[in-house]
């Protein structure tokens, strides 16, 4: 029997409830593994087919639009669809409960990472580091074939790495995207372009965008003057800076945060590594991984507080961009421009699989098989992310004790 499609509680515009939204919203974020592309399969088949909330056109329109901007994808596409439903509290509605149950893991897996302090808690945590080089190993290879699938914008991305590799972390990066932008408006303008789509039906006025892109910009180049006066606002700025400068999805959020929280002290990098080998266990968005840094830096109120502060770039930019998406998204100089800059995301990535993944978790022969085996199973087999966390986990549990 061909299942009905599921419709909400609405009132006559077609609006839901916070609540309901949250509801729904927080079964996906403890459910939703797979990383981003998963994330907005589910959301199509939730949002779409099931719910019919929003046809085809708009939720392709939504998923370009986010992809346009810097910041996680998925959760932005979340945003969008809880701001469709319930306005501004829906929106805030669906980031909570998309986000906080793996959050709170992540905060919790701080916790516990601090207590394995004997052999075998090291070798399991060095298992997570192993399994983070064969999860970025497996991301860089989507990217490259996504967004570098001609030699312009390979040689955009190698270049890109070289400049990383070659400067001070931050400068690298931003040099790096700045130069891909470039190279993009110079070189990348004859690219294919998208289909032409119907606007989302997204009640944002103009002047509610210019005041949150406004916001935005204020904050982005604000924050750097007020880091300077005590510890929590150095914790926002870094971690708002590096939300706000993310492009390509959850992966390059993890060499622009080992440049902030690495060479400062706050983190180390056997610590980070391993953080970020447990988030490919949990379901949900990547980027809660900012709440394990927080929370291996000062806690709960610090893991609050980087959480807020990696994902507001991404409500200002969702609502900033909404009035003007349709414009935007014709104009052939701002097209190429971003095929230069996601060219360099790629090698942003290229870079940070070098360094600090791979030179942190590769030690040794052993060490080179199992992540040979992790890679294997990702990318062949299709094996679940979270399933490879474990097994690299206990293999060098194992490993350390023969």
């Amino acid at each position: 029997m061909r299942r009905l499609p599921c419709k909400d509680a609405a009132d006559a515009s077609g609006k839901s409830a916070p609540l309901e939204v949250l509801r729904i919203f927080l079964r996906l974020g403890l459910t939703s593994f797979g990383g981003p592309v998963a994330h907005l399969g589910y959301f199509r088949e939730e949002f779409v087919d099931r719910r019919q909330w929003l046809d085809e056109a708009s939720f392709a329109d939504l998923v370009a639009l986010c992809q346009f901007l810097p910041g996680p994808a998925s959760s932005q596409v979340g945003l969008a669809i809880g701001l469709t439903r319930a306005g501004y509290a829906g929106a805030v509605a669906a980031w909570l409960g998309f986000t906080l149950p793996s959050a709170v893991a992540m905060v919790l897996f701080a916790y516990g990472a601090a207590a394995l302090g004997g052999a075998g808690g090291r070798a399991w945590l060095h298992g997570l580091m192993i399994a983070a080089v064969a999860v970025v190993a497996q991301a860089l290879l989507g990217m490259m074939r996504a967004l570098t699938p001609d030699s312009s914008r390979a040689t955009v991305a190698v270049a890109a790495a070289v400049l990383v590799l070659s400067l001070p972390a931050t400068v690298g990066q931003l040099a790096a995207i700045a130069a891909g932008a470039v190279a993009g408006l110079c070189f990348l303008r004859g690219a294919e372009t998208g289909a032409r789509r119907q606007a989302p039906p997204l009640g944002v006025s103009r002047t509610a965008g210019t005041l949150a892109l406004f916001a935005f910009a204020v904050l982005l180049f604000g924050l750097p003057f007020a880091a300077p006066y005590g510890k929590p606002l150095a914790l926002f700025e870094a971690f708002y800076r590096t939300g706000a400068l993310v492009f390509g999805g959850g992966h390059v959020v993890l060499p622009l945060l080992q440049a902030e929280v690495v060479p400062r002290g706050w983190v180390g990098n056997d610590a980070f590594l391993a953080g970020y080998g447990a988030a490919q266990a949990l379901p949900g968005p990547l980027f809660t991984f900012a709440a394990y840094l927080g929370a291996v830096i000062g806690g709960w109120s610090a893991a609050a507080l980087c959480l807020m502060a990696v994902f507001l770039p991404s409500f200002l930019l969702v609502i900033g961009a909404l009035p003007f998406w349709t414009g935007l998204r014709d104009n052939r100089l701002a097209l190429a421009g971003l095929r230069g800059v996601n060219a360099a995301v790629v090698g942003l990535l290229l870079a940070a699989l070098y360094h600090p993944v791979w030179t942190a978790a590769i030690n040794g022969p052993g060490d080179f098989a199992l992540v040979s085996v992790a890679f294997l199973l990702l990318f062949m087999w299709r094996t679940a992310p979270w399933v490879v966390v474990i097994i690299c986990g206990l293999a060098a549990a194992l490993m350390a004790a023969l």
